[in-house]
């Protein structure tokens, strides 16, 4: 069975269940999960029952797909996603991805826990995503194609579209939300990085880095969806702080701005 083929299996399985076509998709992130309790009518599906779709093994991501209504909106939330240091090929981290995208989504919505490369950036601060720098080593989009999903090269100079950010902005302004923006980089994990390295990432330009986000973002904008995507800064990246990470301490950091988090895509989404 092909890639596409598998992803259109998961699409029928789950357009059998859920209550209407999603008109948003949205990843949550490390310990970010607050969204998904706010949805109304909810339909929840554990991952492994969905056909073809690759589980989720860490702490801090419930590994199911809940839809129901948000306003006048039918949202699909992930809690949970792949990552390519749980040993997922390419294809499996952008699953989800492609079949939120063939189900229909305009929108979708990436968050994630990130370190703090700028030393201006606070723990528990929210950033809006203006642009990556993808060091993962690899593209969802490399090795064989299939155009069914768009074409095999993609121009990603405006992922992360800026009239989602000035709307995310709006919202943020509207609910007393201090909202930064900045560049995230994306490594491969799972082993958070060194201060050498921390210092590099700056110097190139980034902002913030994460294990994620990335390779999705590089799918939607394959299949024509636009991109927000949000970091919520865990803590500062080593070097930037003499403190241990920990990814007890990441969770914890979610936990804490998940209400903030949830308002903000609640009052994003409203605008949509």
């Amino acid at each position: 069975m092909s890639h596409y083929e598998e992803v259109e299996e998961a699409c029928r399985f789950l357009a059998a269940r859920m209550p209407a076509p999603p008109d948003v998709g949205v990843v949550l992130g490390s310990g970010l999960d607050t969204l998904a309790s706010e949805l109304v009518e909810p339909m929840a599906v554990p991952y492994l029952e969905i056909p073809h779709w690759p589980r989720s093994t860490v702490a801090g991501h419930a590994g199911r797909l809940v839809a129901g209504r948000l306003g006048d909106k039918t949202v699909a939330v992930l809690s949970g996603r792949a990552h390519f240091y749980e040993g997922h090929p390419a294809r499996a981290v952008v699953f989800s991805t492609r079949v939120l995208g063939r189900l229909g989504i305009r929108t979708l919505i990436l968050t994630n826990a990130a370190g703090g490369v700028n030393p201006a950036l606070r723990a528990g601060q929210l950033v809006l995503l203006a642009d990556h720098i993808n060091l993962l080593g690899t593209s969802p989009l490399f090795g064989e194609t299939d155009e069914r999903f768009g074409p095999r090269f993609v121009d990603l100079t405006e992922v992360y579209p800026a009239r989602l950010r000035e709307l995310a902005r709006a919202c943020g302004r509207e609910l007393g939300i201090d909202l930064a923006e900045g560049v995230y980089a994306a490594l491969q994990g799972p082993n958070y990085e060194t201060p050498a390295e921390v210092r590099y990432l700056r110097a190139i330009g980034a902002d913030m880095v994460g294990m994620s986000t990335a390779p999705e973002a590089i799918a939607a904008a394959q299949m024509g969806i636009p991109v927000l995507g949000i970091s919520c800064i865990a803590n500062a990246a080593a070097g930037v702080s003499t403190q241990k990470i920990s990814h007890e301490d990441v969770l914890a950091t979610g936990a804490r701005a998940g209400q903030s988090l949830s308002a903000l895509l609640q009052g994003v989404i409203a605008k949509l």
